[in-house]
């Protein structure tokens, strides 16, 4: 299935537009690859970056590292690999 595709035209500082011509030759990608690349990893950050600001919302510093520690306490520390775990 191909995806339907669309133009963008932004306008960057000439430096930015070297460094990004720069990086995508010593890659090997095209500068709408690198760019490609880019736009999706950032948004992926912020929207990831969004979804934890919104998990611990109105959580205190003590009640999360309260549940850290009640998830490490989980882990079998005799350094053994559980059976259900093991390739």
């Amino acid at each position: 299935m191909k995806t339907k595709a669309s133009v963008l035209t932004i306008r960057i500082p000439s430096e930015l537009k070297h460094k990004i011509e720069k990086v995508a030759e010593e890659q090997g990608v095209s500068i709408n690859q690198l760019a490609l690349y880019a736009f999706t990893k950032e948004i992926q950050d912020l929207e990831t970056s969004q979804y934890f600001e919104k998990y611990y919302k109105g959580k205190t510093k003590k009640e999360i590292f309260a549940d850290f520690r009640n998830v490490l306490s989980e882990i079998n520390s005799d350094g053994k690999i559980p059976v259900w775990d093991k390739l």
